[in-house]
């Protein structure tokens, strides 16, 4: 039996929690975006995922992720580490867990598990306000089940994407804490449900402005603390690639503030504290892929570029008309497409600024539009097979009153006017 590091134990476990804490950070920044009718629903969508996705990991989706007999390199075999089976064994004595590098199994599925819920939870905020609670927690545990397990495996469990796949023969795929795995995976999701699902009742003719910005930059400063465990954590090391991907991350929210409110500066007139929230997760967004292969002066410019293509991003919902309520696709798709992308520009090893060949740059670019078009076709599957069996919206009387009351029987604030119209659904 492998010994156990318990440095690095420690570390790893301090990691998984704040990877933890960005869920409910989340929810506290979606929270805050919505109007104050929907705002329990919105918190409920991702307390609602952590609750599936806790369930399903532990039963099958660390196998799915990481299994060894890998399914044609897409996801691993669902069977062989059924509800953790190898990972520890019980003995007349307690309990003998599996080592790998000093590390124990279970410490790495908890850490695991905490990925797979902030992914689908970022999904929630391109459908506010119109939503069904139990078509939702249906989604989430198929589409964790088709979509994430496997991309998660392609990427990090040896299969198609990974540097064991048919493209590292052009170049090692970079993916350092989760561009494809989930940034790109959920921004996809999030434009074929707003598709899908369509627009709010008023989407473009009524003003729909965040009900509490406090909550929002609460919500980014959680995000942002939670951050360091899902980017200085995936170095499965106290050391000082940890160190360089704390700084990276750092550097790069830092940078997309600025990107962010010079944009918003230029184009509105003002620098918003929404701009800001919205900055600090378009930087952490792109600097996830590429935490560990940029310097910090590298950071600087990701996070920049990433701040201002968001900033203009999140407009395009109203130029094509579909409704992407809190920005996933203008944030995480977008900046997460440019970190993963951008390695190929400024990584020291292979980056062509560097001076290294188009090879690094191009497999990046494959890896991408390979998690696009994996993602986006699941998704829309799983998607119209909701809607055509249970259907995806709540009626226009409780979306114009707000969900909370529907769907959840509380309200965050009194509403009279919604409180009857609850009660007339009653009826």
């Amino acid at each position: 039996m492998t010994a156990i590091d318990s440095g690095l134990t420690a570390w790893m476990l301090i990691s998984a929690s704040l990877v933890l804490l960005m869920t409910p950070g989340l929810a506290f920044f979606y929270g805050g975006m919505v109007r104050g009718k929907s705002v329990l629903n919105m918190l409920m969508m991702s307390f609602g995922a952590m609750a599936v996705i806790g369930l399903l990991y532990v039963l099958y989706g660390w196998s799915m992720s990481y299994s060894t007999e890998s399914i044609g390199g897409i996801f691993g075999n669902p069977f062989e580490q059924w509800g953790l089976s190898g990972v520890f064994t019980s003995t007349e004595t307690g309990f003998e867990f599996a080592v790998s590098d000093g590390l124990p199994t279970i410490v790495d599925v908890g850490f695991q598990v905490t990925f797979a819920m902030i992914t689908v939870a970022l999904i929630t905020g391109a459908l506010a306000d119109r939503v069904k609670f139990g078509a939702w927690l249906i989604f989430a545990g198929v589409w964790v089940t088709l979509a994430y397990f496997p991309l998660a495996h392609m990427v990090w469990g040896g299969g198609l994407l990974s540097g064991d796949g048919p493209f590292a023969s052009i170049a090692e795929p970079v993916d350092f804490a989760g561009g494809t795995v989930v940034h790109i995976n959920a921004g996809v999701a999030a434009l074929i449900l707003a598709l899908v699902i369509g627009k709010r009742r008023g989407f473009g003719k009524e003003p729909m402005r965040p009900h509490n910005l406090p909550f929002v930059m609460l919500g980014a400063g959680l995000l942002w603390f939670g951050w360091f465990g899902f980017n200085a954590g995936s170095a499965y090391a106290a050391d000082g690639m940890a160190g360089l991907a704390w700084v990276n991350t750092t550097t790069a929210a830092a940078a997309a503030i600025g990107g962010w409110l010079i944009t918003e500066k230029i184009r509105d007139g003002h620098a918003t504290s929404l701009g800001a929230a919205s900055g600090i997760v378009a930087g952490l967004v792109a600097i996830t892929p590429a935490a560990g292969s940029l310097t910090p002066v590298g950071s600087i410019a990701l996070g920049l570029i990433a701040g201002v293509l968001s900033a203009l991003a999140v407009g395009l919902k109203y130029k094509f008309g579909y409704d992407d309520s809190l920005d996933v696709v203008g944030v995480h798709l977008v900046s997460g497409l440019w970190g993963t992308i951008a390695i190929g520009l400024f990584a020291v090893d292979g980056g062509i600024l560097y001076g290294s060949n188009p090879k690094l740059l191009l497999v990046q670019i494959i890896i991408a539009a390979v998690a696009v078009a994996f993602s986006a076709i699941v998704t829309y599957i799983v998607a119209i097979a909701i809607k055509k069996t249970i259907g995806w919206r709540v009626s226009e009387a409780v979306e114009i009153a707000g969900i909370d009351l529907s769907e959840h029987g509380e309200s965050a604030y009194e509403s009279l006017g919604a409180q009857r119209v609850f009660a007339e659904e009653k009826k």
